[in-house]
């Protein structure tokens, strides 16, 4: 059943290291606001600086929801995060404050406004089998197999192994995959408001980011996180899906300089911004800005709720 609030949450979303969560957090400032983060690497207990998580002095000044809610080795999904996003906005309307989702994880985007997908549950046998075609054949020949059947589909997969994974289990057991199943009525109404940056300027912004975390202690991180879930047993772990990990990894062990991970990271991430921008205007259907004008109409959207 959907609730009905007299006004749609809103969502703010834009590609990695545009500056999302600086512009909410500044219009966050003034006004009754609390963060609802929609990011699938940041609800993990360490792991800060590769996710560019908030820190103690932004989560201070505005309360941030769906961060730090589980620890590595823990397979966190697509469900307990709607079910928990949900909750928390909940929670915030009722207290009389004003619910901002922000992030970039699409696919976490697309449950909350859409509701959930009605997909039967995994068979791990199913499952086995196509992970170790993963492993022999690579992603994008798997790709290429959804693409052939459901283009729409391959598209939705983000590159990302584990729902390919899912997306081929699903499909050699029932004929269908996940996306062709419906979906559960959402329990709220979403305005999204997405931007982005000149690609250049994005691309600067990028390199710069990924040349700061890693000087600052990602591959620390990243063999804090090797001891914790080891990278190379069995399926691949969830939290080793994260953007750079493995490259941070590679920096700490001496198998790559500095200079190689940070081009490696660079380079993945432009081509991961890439696809965010695709999935926010194939998929959520944003009208994609800029940052002055996206926050200007958030602004205005986020004043109303006040009133």
């Amino acid at each position: 059943m959907t609730s009905a609030p007299s006004r749609p949450v809103p969502i703010l979303t834009a590609p990695t290291a545009a500056g999302k969560s600086a512009l909410a957090l500044a219009l966050a400032a003034t006004r009754p606001v609390e963060i609802v983060a929609a990011d699938a690497f940041t609800v993990y207990r360490g792991l800060d600086i590769g996710t560019a998580k908030p820190g103690a002095a932004d989560r201070a000044a505005v309360p941030h929801h769906l961060l730090d809610v589980a620890d590595v080795p823990e397979s966190y999904d697509v469900a307990r995060y709607v079910r928990e996003a949900e909750a928390a906005i909940s929670d915030i309307r009722a207290r009389g404050r004003v619910p901002l989702v922000v992030g970039g994880t699409g696919f976490y985007l697309s449950a909350l406004i859409r509701g959930l997908p009605l997909t039967p549950p995994a068979d791990r046998a199913v499952q086995a089998e196509v992970e170790g075609e993963l492993a022999a054949r690579g992603v994008d020949a798997l790709l290429a197999e959804i693409a052939r059947v459901n283009p729409q589909e391959a598209g939705r997969m983000q590159g990302n192994p584990r729902r390919v994974v899912r997306a081929l289990e699903v499909y050699r057991r029932t004929g269908r995959f996940p996306g062709e199943f419906g979906y559960s009525p959402p329990r709220f109404a979403y305005q999204v408001f997405a931007f982005t940056r000149p690609w250049p300027e994005l691309e600067a912004r990028i390199a710069a980011r990924v040349g700061e975390m890693l000087a600052g202690g990602w591959p620390g991180e990243a063999a804090w996180l090797a001891a914790q879930v080891p990278p190379d047993t069995g399926p691949r772990p969830t939290v080793w899906q994260a953007l750079g990990y493995p490259e941070a990894l590679a920096a700490a062990r001496g198998e790559l300089t500095p200079q190689e991970a940070a081009a490696r990271i660079t380079l993945a991430t432009r081509r991961y911004a890439r696809r965010q921008l695709t999935w926010m205007r194939t998929q959520l259907g944003a009208d994609v800005g800029g940052p002055g004008e996206t926050a200007a109409s958030l602004a205005r959207h986020l004043d109303v709720e006040v009133l």
